[in-house]
Protein backbone atom coordinates (compact mmCIF):
# COMPACT_ATOMS: atom_id res chain seq x y z
CA UNK A 1 0.00 0.00 0.00
CA UNK A 2 1.40 3.32 -1.00
CA UNK A 3 2.12 5.87 1.97
CA UNK A 4 0.44 9.20 1.70
CA UNK A 5 3.00 11.89 0.95
CA UNK A 6 1.71 14.21 3.69
CA UNK A 7 1.82 11.50 6.31
CA UNK A 8 5.37 10.59 5.29
CA UNK A 9 6.46 14.20 5.62
CA UNK A 10 4.89 14.47 9.10
CA UNK A 11 6.44 11.20 10.14
CA UNK A 12 9.91 12.24 9.01
CA UNK A 13 9.48 15.57 10.83
CA UNK A 14 8.59 13.76 14.06
CA UNK A 15 11.57 11.47 13.69
CA UNK A 16 13.91 14.47 13.24
CA UNK A 17 12.52 16.15 16.35
CA UNK A 18 12.92 12.95 18.35
CA UNK A 19 16.54 12.52 17.21
CA UNK A 20 17.18 16.18 18.02
CA UNK A 21 15.75 15.79 21.51
CA UNK A 22 17.82 12.66 22.01
CA UNK A 23 20.95 14.43 20.85
CA UNK A 24 20.22 17.48 23.02
CA UNK A 25 19.48 15.30 26.01
CA UNK A 26 22.69 13.31 25.63
CA UNK A 27 24.85 16.48 25.20
CA UNK A 28 23.52 18.11 28.42
CA UNK A 29 24.41 15.10 30.52
CA UNK A 30 27.85 14.98 29.00
CA UNK A 31 28.39 18.72 29.62
CA UNK A 32 27.43 18.45 33.28
CA UNK A 33 29.74 15.51 33.77
CA UNK A 34 32.56 17.38 32.14
CA UNK A 35 32.00 20.42 34.30
CA UNK A 36 32.03 18.31 37.42
CA UNK A 37 35.26 16.67 36.33
CA UNK A 38 36.86 20.07 35.84
CA UNK A 39 35.68 21.29 39.25
CA UNK A 40 37.02 18.17 40.91
CA UNK A 41 40.34 18.54 39.17
CA UNK A 42 40.64 22.17 40.23
CA UNK A 43 39.68 21.25 43.81
CA UNK A 44 42.32 18.56 43.84
CA UNK A 45 44.91 21.02 42.64
CA UNK A 46 43.89 23.56 45.28
CA UNK A 47 43.96 20.95 48.02
CA UNK A 48 47.39 19.82 46.90
CA UNK A 49 48.69 23.37 46.92
CA UNK A 50 47.22 24.02 50.39
CA UNK A 51 48.66 20.75 51.71
CA UNK A 52 52.07 21.61 50.33
CA UNK A 53 52.00 25.11 51.85
CA UNK A 54 50.82 23.76 55.21
CA UNK A 55 53.58 21.18 55.19
CA UNK A 56 56.15 23.87 54.44
CA UNK A 57 54.76 26.11 57.19
CA UNK A 58 54.95 23.26 59.70
CA UNK A 59 58.53 22.62 58.71
CA UNK A 60 59.36 26.33 59.13
CA UNK A 61 57.70 26.40 62.55
CA UNK A 62 59.58 23.29 63.61
CA UNK A 63 62.83 24.81 62.38
CA UNK A 64 62.25 28.10 64.26
CA UNK A 65 61.27 26.19 67.39
CA UNK A 66 64.44 24.10 67.23
CA UNK A 67 66.55 27.24 66.78
CA UNK A 68 64.87 28.90 69.79
CA UNK A 69 65.34 25.82 71.96
CA UNK A 70 69.02 25.67 70.98
CA UNK A 71 69.49 29.37 71.78
CA UNK A 72 67.81 29.01 75.18
CA UNK A 73 69.93 26.00 76.01
CA UNK A 74 73.11 27.91 75.11
CA UNK A 75 71.97 30.80 77.30
CA UNK A 76 71.31 28.42 80.20
CA UNK A 77 74.75 26.84 79.79
CA UNK A 78 76.38 30.28 79.82
CA UNK A 79 74.51 31.19 83.00
CA UNK A 80 75.63 27.91 84.58
CA UNK A 81 79.23 28.69 83.61
CA UNK A 82 79.02 32.11 85.28
CA UNK A 83 77.60 30.54 88.44
CA UNK A 84 80.42 28.00 88.61
CA UNK A 85 82.98 30.79 88.09
CA UNK A 86 81.45 32.75 90.98
CA UNK A 87 81.48 29.61 93.12
CA UNK A 88 85.21 29.22 92.44
CA UNK A 89 85.78 32.89 93.32
CA UNK A 90 84.01 32.40 96.65
CA UNK A 91 86.07 29.27 97.33
CA UNK A 92 89.32 31.17 96.78
CA UNK A 93 88.27 34.10 99.00
CA UNK A 94 89.71 33.79 102.52
CA UNK A 95 89.62 36.00 105.60
CA UNK A 96 91.30 36.17 109.00
CA UNK A 97 88.09 37.42 110.58
CA UNK A 98 85.56 34.97 112.03
CA UNK A 99 82.47 37.09 111.34
CA UNK A 100 83.37 37.48 107.65
CA UNK A 101 84.17 33.76 107.33
CA UNK A 102 80.68 32.95 108.64
CA UNK A 103 79.13 35.27 106.05
CA UNK A 104 81.29 33.72 103.31
CA UNK A 105 80.06 30.23 104.23
CA UNK A 106 76.46 31.42 103.92
CA UNK A 107 77.09 32.98 100.50
CA UNK A 108 78.90 29.84 99.26
CA UNK A 109 75.84 27.77 100.22
CA UNK A 110 73.57 30.21 98.35
CA UNK A 111 75.67 29.85 95.18
CA UNK A 112 75.60 26.06 95.44
CA UNK A 113 71.80 26.08 95.82
CA UNK A 114 71.46 28.43 92.85
CA UNK A 115 73.51 26.09 90.64
CA UNK A 116 71.34 23.15 91.71
CA UNK A 117 68.09 25.03 90.98
CA UNK A 118 69.35 26.05 87.53
CA UNK A 119 70.22 22.44 86.70
CA UNK A 120 66.67 21.37 87.57
CA UNK A 121 65.02 24.12 85.48
CA UNK A 122 64.14 23.81 81.79
CA UNK A 123 65.85 26.32 79.51
CA UNK A 124 62.44 27.33 78.13
CA UNK A 125 61.31 28.59 81.57
CA UNK A 126 62.26 32.20 80.92
CA UNK A 127 60.80 33.57 84.18
CA UNK A 128 62.96 31.26 86.31
CA UNK A 129 66.07 31.86 84.20
CA UNK A 130 65.66 35.65 84.58
CA UNK A 131 65.15 35.22 88.33
CA UNK A 132 68.38 33.21 88.61
CA UNK A 133 70.25 35.87 86.61
CA UNK A 134 69.12 38.51 89.14
CA UNK A 135 70.15 36.31 92.08
CA UNK A 136 73.54 35.78 90.46
CA UNK A 137 73.98 39.54 90.10
CA UNK A 138 73.12 40.03 93.78
CA UNK A 139 75.67 37.42 94.86
CA UNK A 140 78.31 39.12 92.70
CA UNK A 141 77.62 42.43 94.45
CA UNK A 142 77.86 40.70 97.83
CA UNK A 143 81.23 39.23 96.90
CA UNK A 144 82.54 42.66 95.85
CA UNK A 145 81.46 43.94 99.25
CA UNK A 146 83.40 41.14 100.96
CA UNK A 147 86.53 41.99 98.97
CA UNK A 148 86.30 45.69 99.90
CA UNK A 149 85.65 44.84 103.56
CA UNK A 150 88.57 42.38 103.77
CA UNK A 151 90.92 44.85 102.05
CA UNK A 152 89.86 47.59 104.47
CA UNK A 153 90.41 45.38 107.50
CA UNK A 154 93.79 44.23 106.21
CA UNK A 155 94.80 47.85 105.65
CA UNK A 156 93.65 48.77 109.16
CA UNK A 157 95.52 45.81 110.63
CA UNK A 158 98.71 46.88 108.88
CA UNK A 159 98.24 50.40 110.21
CA UNK A 160 97.70 49.16 113.75
CA UNK A 161 100.81 47.01 113.46
CA UNK A 162 102.79 50.01 112.26
CA UNK A 163 101.33 52.15 115.06
CA UNK A 164 102.32 49.55 117.63
CA UNK A 165 105.86 49.45 116.27
CA UNK A 166 106.00 53.23 116.40
CA UNK A 167 104.68 53.21 119.95
CA UNK A 168 107.39 50.73 120.96
CA UNK A 169 110.00 52.91 119.31
CA UNK A 170 108.75 55.99 121.11
CA UNK A 171 108.63 54.06 124.38
CA UNK A 172 112.23 53.01 123.83
CA UNK A 173 113.21 56.62 123.18
CA UNK A 174 111.27 57.67 126.26
CA UNK A 175 113.08 55.04 128.32
CA UNK A 176 116.42 56.26 127.03
CA UNK A 177 115.45 59.84 127.92
CA UNK A 178 114.27 58.66 131.32
CA UNK A 179 117.51 56.81 131.84
CA UNK A 180 119.41 60.00 131.15
CA UNK A 181 117.18 61.91 133.56
CA UNK A 182 117.59 59.13 136.11
CA UNK A 183 121.34 59.44 135.84
CA UNK A 184 121.09 63.17 136.47
CA UNK A 185 118.76 62.66 139.40
CA UNK A 186 121.01 59.94 140.79
CA UNK A 187 124.01 62.26 140.67
CA UNK A 188 122.05 64.90 142.52
CA UNK A 189 120.68 62.37 144.97
CA UNK A 190 124.19 61.34 145.93
CA UNK A 191 124.53 64.74 147.59
CA UNK A 192 121.65 63.93 149.87
CA UNK A 193 121.73 61.43 152.61
CA UNK A 194 120.63 58.13 151.10
CA UNK A 195 118.87 57.12 154.23
CA UNK A 196 116.61 60.19 154.18
CA UNK A 197 115.36 59.81 150.65
CA UNK A 198 111.76 58.64 150.31
CA UNK A 199 111.29 55.55 148.16
CA UNK A 200 108.24 54.02 146.56
CA UNK A 201 107.17 50.64 145.28
CA UNK A 202 104.20 49.19 143.39
CA UNK A 203 103.98 52.17 141.08
CA UNK A 204 101.19 51.71 138.56
CA UNK A 205 99.16 53.64 135.98
CA UNK A 206 95.62 52.51 135.14
CA UNK A 207 92.71 53.68 132.99
CA UNK A 208 89.20 53.97 134.41
CA UNK A 209 85.88 54.20 132.60
CA UNK A 210 82.75 56.20 133.46
CA UNK A 211 81.68 53.46 135.89
CA UNK A 212 84.93 53.89 137.85
CA UNK A 213 86.16 50.48 136.70
CA UNK A 214 89.58 49.65 135.30
CA UNK A 215 89.55 49.59 131.47
CA UNK A 216 92.22 49.40 128.80
CA UNK A 217 89.91 50.50 125.96
CA UNK A 218 91.06 53.99 124.99
CA UNK A 219 87.59 55.01 123.79
CA UNK A 220 86.06 54.18 127.18
CA UNK A 221 88.72 55.61 129.50
CA UNK A 222 87.59 58.77 131.30
CA UNK A 223 90.58 59.31 133.60
CA UNK A 224 93.86 57.77 134.75
CA UNK A 225 94.92 56.85 138.25
CA UNK A 226 98.47 56.63 139.63
CA UNK A 227 98.97 54.27 142.56
CA UNK A 228 102.08 53.74 144.66
CA UNK A 229 103.23 52.94 148.17
CA UNK A 230 105.74 55.10 150.05
CA UNK A 231 107.96 52.56 151.79
CA UNK A 232 108.70 52.71 155.47
CA UNK A 233 111.73 54.88 156.28
CA UNK A 234 112.45 55.79 159.86
CA UNK A 235 115.19 58.19 158.76
CA UNK A 236 113.05 60.25 156.44
CA UNK A 237 111.73 63.63 157.48
CA UNK A 238 108.25 63.56 158.95
CA UNK A 239 105.52 65.87 157.79
CA UNK A 240 103.89 67.03 154.57
CA UNK A 241 105.36 65.72 151.33
CA UNK A 242 104.10 66.61 147.84
CA UNK A 243 104.22 63.88 145.21
CA UNK A 244 104.35 64.87 141.54
CA UNK A 245 103.38 62.69 138.59
CA UNK A 246 104.30 63.25 134.95
CA UNK A 247 102.17 61.31 132.41
CA UNK A 248 103.01 61.34 128.71
CA UNK A 249 100.73 60.20 125.90
CA UNK A 250 101.80 57.77 123.11
CA UNK A 251 103.34 60.72 121.19
CA UNK A 252 105.53 61.64 124.19
CA UNK A 253 103.49 64.77 124.98
CA UNK A 254 103.02 65.58 128.66
CA UNK A 255 99.37 65.52 129.71
CA UNK A 256 98.28 68.82 131.30
CA UNK A 257 95.15 70.26 132.90
CA UNK A 258 94.12 73.22 135.06
CA UNK A 259 95.67 71.58 138.13
CA UNK A 260 99.08 71.00 136.54
CA UNK A 261 101.95 72.65 138.40
CA UNK A 262 105.67 73.15 138.05
CA UNK A 263 108.26 71.84 140.48
CA UNK A 264 111.98 71.46 140.92
CA UNK A 265 113.80 68.17 141.39
CA UNK A 266 117.51 68.15 141.93
CA UNK A 267 117.81 71.63 140.51
CA UNK A 268 115.85 70.81 137.33
CA UNK A 269 112.60 72.66 136.63
CA UNK A 270 109.88 70.24 135.53
CA UNK A 271 106.14 70.31 134.78
CA UNK A 272 103.84 67.90 136.59
CA UNK A 273 100.58 66.55 135.19
CA UNK A 274 99.14 66.29 138.70
CA UNK A 275 100.30 66.32 142.32
CA UNK A 276 99.16 65.49 145.83
CA UNK A 277 100.38 66.41 149.27
CA UNK A 278 100.45 63.66 151.92
CA UNK A 279 101.37 63.64 155.58
CA UNK A 280 104.25 61.15 155.85
CA UNK A 281 105.04 59.76 159.32
CA UNK A 282 107.73 57.26 158.38
CA UNK A 283 105.40 54.29 157.97
CA UNK A 284 104.45 52.63 154.69
CA UNK A 285 101.73 54.65 153.06
CA UNK A 286 99.47 53.98 150.04
CA UNK A 287 98.92 56.95 147.75
CA UNK A 288 96.54 57.45 144.81
CA UNK A 289 96.65 60.41 142.42
CA UNK A 290 93.97 61.11 139.77
CA UNK A 291 94.77 62.38 136.28
CA UNK A 292 91.61 64.03 134.96
CA UNK A 293 90.41 66.60 132.42
CA UNK A 294 93.30 66.07 130.03
CA UNK A 295 91.13 65.41 126.96
CA UNK A 296 90.33 62.19 125.14
CA UNK A 297 92.75 59.32 125.45
CA UNK A 298 94.40 57.97 122.30
CA UNK A 299 95.44 54.42 121.58
CA UNK A 300 99.00 53.47 122.59
CA UNK A 301 101.44 53.38 125.49
CA UNK A 302 101.30 56.02 128.24
CA UNK A 303 104.42 56.54 130.37
CA UNK A 304 104.52 57.66 133.99
CA UNK A 305 107.21 59.26 136.18
CA UNK A 306 106.69 59.87 139.90
CA UNK A 307 108.74 62.49 141.78
CA UNK A 308 109.21 64.29 145.02
CA UNK A 309 111.27 67.45 145.12
CA UNK A 310 114.16 65.32 146.33
CA UNK A 311 114.15 62.37 143.95
CA UNK A 312 112.56 60.33 141.20
CA UNK A 313 110.47 57.65 142.88
CA UNK A 314 109.96 55.48 139.83
CA UNK A 315 108.28 54.87 136.48
CA UNK A 316 105.47 52.81 134.97
CA UNK A 317 103.63 52.35 131.68
CA UNK A 318 100.03 51.76 130.64
CA UNK A 319 98.84 50.39 127.27
CA UNK A 320 95.45 51.52 126.03
CA UNK A 321 94.03 49.48 123.17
Amino acid sequence: MTEDPLERIEREERERKERRRAILSGGAVGGIAGALAIVLAIGAVILGVLWWKERGAVKNIESEHNKLVSALEVEKQELARQMVALQEDFSSLNSDYESINHQLDTSREQVAQLIEKLAQTEASNRAKIRQYEKELGTLRSIMKGYIVQIDSLNTLNKKLTADAAEARREAAESRRANEELTAQVTNLSEKVSTGKVLRARGIGLYGYNGSNKVSDRHSRVKYLMVTLSLVENSLADRGPVRIYVRVKDPDGILLMNSESVGFTCGGNALEATASREVDYEGNEMDVSIYVKDTGEFAKGIYSLEVYTEQALLGRAECLLR
